[in-house]
C-alpha cells in the first residue's frame, strides 16, 4: 500500500504545483469572455463628455415613501439614490456587454481558470471622513452582507470561499467548487462599506442616519418619506479617474416623493422637479402635449433607443398557493388576458408582446430547440413538458376586437381537465369545493386600468377577482414575504446572466424571504440549468443554456407575459446639456442620465423662475 499512497501523494503535489504555476493575468479591466474595449491608458468612456461642467441642481421624483438609509438589508423601504454614496472595486462599461474597469481597484489579477481574483486597491481611495479604503473594509463588506445583509447576497456570493488581505493594498477572493467565470466581475461590482463606521452599529436594523460612503455624493438632507437630498463631494477622491470623467456633474441631486404617478406628472408640469422616466404609455401619449411649456419647447419629450435586454414583465402567480400549483390552471388563466385589445386601446399601440424571459437579446429562446441548446435539453425529455421540444412558445393572441369568446372557451376546457368546474356561477374545484378567487396586489393606481379588463374576463370564467392597491411599504413587505395571489412582476435581465439567476428561479430562493423567485418555482431541472448557466465556459454555451432555461420557464406558465419597448421615454425641462453619444446598454436611466448630463446655465436661465 505504501507505493500506492506515495503515488497518490505525488499526484496531489503535482496538482498543487500545477495549480500554483498556472499563468495569471493582471489588468486594469476584466470581461466575461473576451477582450475589453478600452485600453489601460484610456481617458474616458466614449459615451461621457469629459469636459462637462459641474454645478446646478437636478430634482427627480420617486413614488411612495422610505424609512431606511441602509439599502443592504431586508427591513424597511430604502430611499432612492443610495447607490451614489458608495464606490465598488470596479465600474461597468455601458457600451460593452459585460466588462468591468477598475474603480476602487487599479488592477485585477486572475489565473486562467478564474479560481481566485486579487484586487490592487488605489492608495488614494478615501472615505468621506478622510480614512483610507482598506482590504479590511472589503473583507468586512463581504462578511457582513452574507451574515446580516439582504438574503439576496447569500445566494449571489455563495461561491466565494474566502476573502483575505494579501498586502496593505491587495485583497484576494478565492472561489470554491465552481467553474464560474463571472465571479471576479461579481465581486468587483460589490459596493464596499466602511468597517470603522459600522462597528458597534446594528447593521440589520433600519436607520435614518446618513451612512458614511466613499462615492461621488453624500446625503445632505433627509426629510423622511418626503424627500432626500444628495450633494456632490467637492474633494471626491476618484473624480479624475478615467471611469468617472464626465460623470457626477450636478452639485445637488434631490428626490421628491409623490403618492402616485398622476400626482408626480402634475408636479413635473408645475416644475416641482426636472426629469422623469415615463413608464405609462397613456401619459406619454396624452399628458404633456397641451401644456404651454411643451409647445414652447421648454418641456421636452425624448425617446432614447437602447439595446438592453427587456426581460420579462407579467402577471405572476404565486404557486405556493394550492390553487395555482397546476400549470394547466396557470396556462388557462393566460387565455383571459387580451393583449392586443389592451395595446390598441390603452397603450396607443406602443408595445410588443413579450415571449421570453430574456427578450430583446440573443439569449431568448425562439423556434424549436436545435444544436447545442437541444443537446442541453435532451437529457430532460420526459421530465419537462413535451412542448419544450415540439412547439414554439407564444402567448395566447386575439384579433384585438375585445371579443375573446374562443379564448375563454379554450380556457374553460383546460380548467375542466384540471378539475375546476362551474358551480352556481363560480369556478370551483370539484374535489375540494374551493372557489377560485384571485386578489391582484398592486402598488400603483395607474395599473388598475390594465388589470380591470383582465379581471372582467376572468369573471366570465367564474373566477372571483379583486384588485387591491396598497402603499409602497406594504406592497414591498407583502412581496418579500410572498403574501399575495397574483401581482405584476418585472424581472430585468443583463446581456450576461449569471449568479443573480439563483435568486430568481431556484428552489432555495423560493423559500427565502426577499428573493426574486416571486412565483415560487421549485423545480430540480431549473436548478440544474441555473448552475449550468453560471458555469458556462464560453459565450456560446452561456447563450444556449440561457435559451434552454428560458424555454423551460416559459412552458411552466408561471406568468401571463406582458409587453416591452426598446426605448426609454424621457420627459424633462430643457435645462440640460448631454453627451453626443448615448450608451448602448442603460439599465437605469434614473441614475445614468442625471449623472452624465449636466445643468446648462444658459438653458436654465431661459426657463425663468
Amino acid at each position: 500500500m505504501k507505493p500506492l499512497r506515495l503515488c497518490f501523494a505525488l499526484v496531489l503535489v503535482c496538482a498543487s504545483v500545477a495549480f500554483a504555476d498556472q499563468p495569471t493575468h493582471r489588468s486594469h479591466a476584466i470581461s466575461m469572455f473576451g477582450d475589453v474595449k478600452y485600453g489601460p491608458d484610456f481617458q474616458h468612456f466614449e459615451y461621457a463628455n469629459p469636459n462637462a461642467p459641474k454645478g446646478g441642481t437636478v430634482r427627480m421624483a420617486a413614488q411612495g415613501t422610505y424609512d431606511n438609509l441602509n439599502s443592504f438589508v431586508l427591513k424597511g423601504v430604502s430611499a432612492w439614490g443610495l447607490g451614489m454614496l458608495y464606490d465598488s472595486l470596479t465600474k461597468h462599461a455601458q457600451d460593452e456587454a459585460f466588462s468591468e474597469y477598475g474603480l476602487l481597484s487599479e488592477s485585477i489579477e486572475t489565473p486562467d481558470d478564474r479560481s481566485w481574483a486579487e484586487f490592487q486597491l488605489r492608495p488614494e481611495a478615501r472615505w468621506h471622513d478622510g480614512e483610507p479604503v482598506t482590504p479590511e473594509d472589503v473583507i468586512f463588506t463581504f462578511e457582513i452582507l452574507k451574515e446580516k445583509g439582504h438574503p439576496f447576497f447569500k445566494n449571489y456570493l455563495a461561491d466565494v470561499q474566502q476573502v483575505e488581505k494579501v498586502t496593505e493594498h491587495r485583497v484576494k477572493f478565492t472561489f470554491g467548487g465552481t467553474d464560474n467565470r463571472e465571479l471576479p466581475l461579481i465581486v468587483g461590482q460589490m459596493a464596499i462599506l466602511p468597517k470603522h463606521y459600522w462597528e458597534g452599529k446594528d447593521f440589520a436594523a433600519t436607520t435614518l442616519e446618513p451612512p458614511l460612503g466613499s462615492g461621488a455624493y453624500k446625503i445632505s438632507k433627509v426629510d423622511a418619506g418626503r424627500s432626500i437630498t444628495y450633494e456632490r463631494v467637492k474633494d471626491y477622491w476618484g473624480q479624475d479617474l478615467a471611469v468617472n470623467k464626465g460623470f457626477n456633474n450636478p452639485d445637488v441631486i434631490r428626490y421628491e416623493y409623490y403618492k402616485d404617478s398622476g400626482v408626480a406628472i402634475e408636479a413635473l408640469k408645475g416644475r416641482a422637479f426636472d426629469f422623469r422616466v415615463e413608464n405609462i404609455s397613456k401619459e406619454w401619449a396624452t399628458a404633456y402635449h397641451e401644456h404651454p411649456a411643451f409647445k414652447a419647447g421648454k418641456l421636452v419629450k425624448e425617446l432614447v433607443d437602447h439595446e438592453n435586454g427587456t426581460g420579462m414583465q407579467g402577471f405572476a402567480f404565486n404557486t405556493r398557493r394550492t390553487k395555482f400549483a397546476d400549470p394547466r390552471v396557470r396556462e388557462a388563466l393566460s387565455y383571459a388576458f387580451d393583449f392586443e385589445w389592451t395595446n390598441n386601446n390603452l397603450f396607443y399601440g406602443q408595445y410588443k408582446r413579450t415571449s421570453s424571459y430574456y427578450s430583446n437579446t440573443e439569449l431568448g429562446s425562439s423556434g424549436l430547440p436545435s444544436g447545442l441548446e437541444l443537446e442541453i435539453l435532451d437529457p430532460y425529455r420526459g421530465r419537462v413538458p413535451e412542448e419544450v421540444f415540439t412547439k414554439t412558445f407564444a402567448p395566447p393572441a386575439t384579433d384585438g376586437s375585445g371579443n375573446i369568446r374562443q379564448n375563454l372557451r379554450t380556457a374553460k376546457n383546460m380548467l375542466t381537465e384540471a378539475g375546476w368546474v362551474i358551480q352556481e356561477g363560480k369556478l370551483t374545484n370539484e374535489k375540494t369545493g374551493d372557489v377560485m378567487s384571485i386578489e391582484f396586489l398592486l402598488s400603483s393606481p395607474s395599473f388598475e386600468r390594465v388589470v380591470g379588463p383582465y379581471v372582467q374576463n376572468l369573471e366570465r370564467l367564474g373566477v372571483e377577482s379583486t384588485i387591491r392597491t396598497v402603499d409602497r411599504a406594504q406592497y414591498q413587505n407583502r412581496l418579500q414575504e410572498f403574501d399575495f395571489d397574483a401581482t405584476v412582476v418585472v424581472w430585468g435581465q443583463s446581456l450576461s446572466p449569471g449568479n443573480e439567476q439563483r435568486n430568481m428561479w431556484t428552489s432555495e430562493a423560493a423559500t427565502t424571504p426577499g428573493s426574486r423567485n416571486f412565483v415560487g418555482i421549485q423545480d430540480p431541472i431549473v436548478d440544474e440549468l441555473v448552475i449550468k448557466l453560471i458555469n458556462s465556459s464560453d459565450r456560446k454555451t452561456l447563450v444556449a443554456t440561457t435559451q434552454a432555461l428560458d424555454r423551460v420557464l416559459l412552458w411552466g406558465h408561471y406568468v401571463v407575459p406582458h409587453w416591452h419597448i426598446r426605448s426609454h421615454r424621457l420627459v424633462y425641462w430643457n435645462k440640460f446639456g448631454k453627451p453626443d453619444v448615448s450608451p448602448r446598454y442603460m439599465p437605469s436611466p434614473f441614475t445614468t442620465f442625471p449623472s452624465m448630463w449636466w445643468v446648462d446655465a444658459s438653458k436654465a436661465a431661459t426657463l425663468g423662475n
